[in-house]
């Protein structure tokens, strides 16, 4: 009988992580909380942090089971919050007045507001509390809330696009297109699970990117577009455009509502918890230089460019036995001719 409640906690708590998919991208400074409540083996209530980080998932839940949350169980990704907000009451109390029997969440709160206190409210209130159910899966749903208090920045991914041989475009820089269409559009999802997206100066004055989200029914959650620029001003090119010169975090904001920084450290200035990073190669190369990249997704095409632009500039390897023992592999799958590879930083 254990074992059976072993695999339906299992369950259940995987329907709240995918729920907790929905906010990734929109609930910063809050992490992307997924949640269940299940009564006699049927779900009486779901609900998702929402963007902006309020309501928080169990409010949403508990608001939607209503009545029926009495003597249920509650699937949640994380802890139910015990600090009170001005923007909403704590969970930790709405879950008490709802009078669940018991909770099951997969990660302890890091916030040090919370931080084990809502466990230790719930039992004081008599309901039955686990932990640990699913948290590795949990800690990667909102990897971007762990990295913003562990490190003090966004959560990096690194994208890139290219060729069996290692390159991301021609020589004279024709890049359209190495993958394909179920590739790219993979791309454009994982662009609506950011809250913001970078290019080095370079790609943003050749190609003028769009860098928004090109997905029926995501337009919406397009990400806030960042330029890395070591130089205040823009080009003779982009002069042309703009019609006069101008600094080019001048040009960014007046002209196509881009965010400049000046070095991959300024992320941290960021209001973002995700950062997605797309290029080109000097700029993938100064992120992993400066150890600000958690996850790399690799888009293999089953093409070969021969001399062509490298898809990663110099990251000052001088020792071949350096490189190993950094990247593990943690996903990989077909999109159509395309192949994706996710890794994962070893820390």
């Amino acid at each position: 009988m254990g074992l059976l409640s072993d695999r339906d906690d299992a369950r259940w708590m995987g329907a709240a992580l995918a729920l907790a998919e929905r906010g990734r991208g929109r609930t910063a400074p809050n992490p992307n909380v997924g949640c269940v409540i299940v009564r006699e083996g049927r779900v009486v209530g779901r609900g998702w942090t929402q963007p902006g980080g309020r309501p928080h998932a169990e409010a949403m839940a508990l608001a939607e089971a209503g009545a029926e949350s009495r003597s249920a169980t509650l699937y949640v990704t994380l802890e139910p919050c015990a600090h009170r907000s001005e923007r909403g009451p704590a969970c930790a109390d709405l879950i008490v007045e709802a009078g669940l029997a018991r909770v099951i969440a997969a990660v302890e709160d890091p916030d040090p507001r919370t931080a084990g206190g809502g466990f230790e409210q719930l039992r004081d209130a008599g309901i039955a509390v686990s932990k640990g159910v699913r948290e590795s899966e949990a800690l990667r749903s909102f990897a971007g809330f762990i990295a913003r208090r562990r490190y003090g920045r966004p959560h990096g991914t690194l994208k890139i696009a290219l060729s069996l041989d290692g390159r991301i475009a021609l020589c004279d820089g024709s890049s359209r297109w190495i993958t394909g269409e179920p590739a790219r559009a993979h791309a454009h999802l994982e662009r609506s699970r950011h809250e913001a997206i970078l290019v080095g100066r370079g790609t943003w004055e050749a190609d003028a990117p769009k860098l928004d989200v090109r997905l029926e029914g995501l337009e919406d959650r397009s990400p806030q577009r960042v330029v890395l620029t070591s130089s205040p001003f823009v080009s003779s090119e982009v002069e042309k455009r703009s019609g006069a010169e101008q600094s080019l975090l001048d040009c960014a904001r007046s002209e196509r509502g881009w965010t400049a920084i000046g070095s991959p450290d300024q992320i941290a200035t960021l209001p973002a918890d995700h950062l997605l990073v797309e290029g080109g190669a000097e700029t993938a190369a100064a992120f992993l230089r400066a150890d600000l990249i958690d996850r790399l997704l690799l888009y293999r095409a089953p093409i070969l460019i021969g001399a062509g632009k490298s898809a990663i500039g110099d990251i000052g390897l001088a020792d071949l036995a350096a490189a190993h023992g950094w990247w593990e592999m943690v996903d990989a799958r077909q999109l159509g001719s395309d192949r994706l590879e996710v890794y994962e930083r070893r820390r």
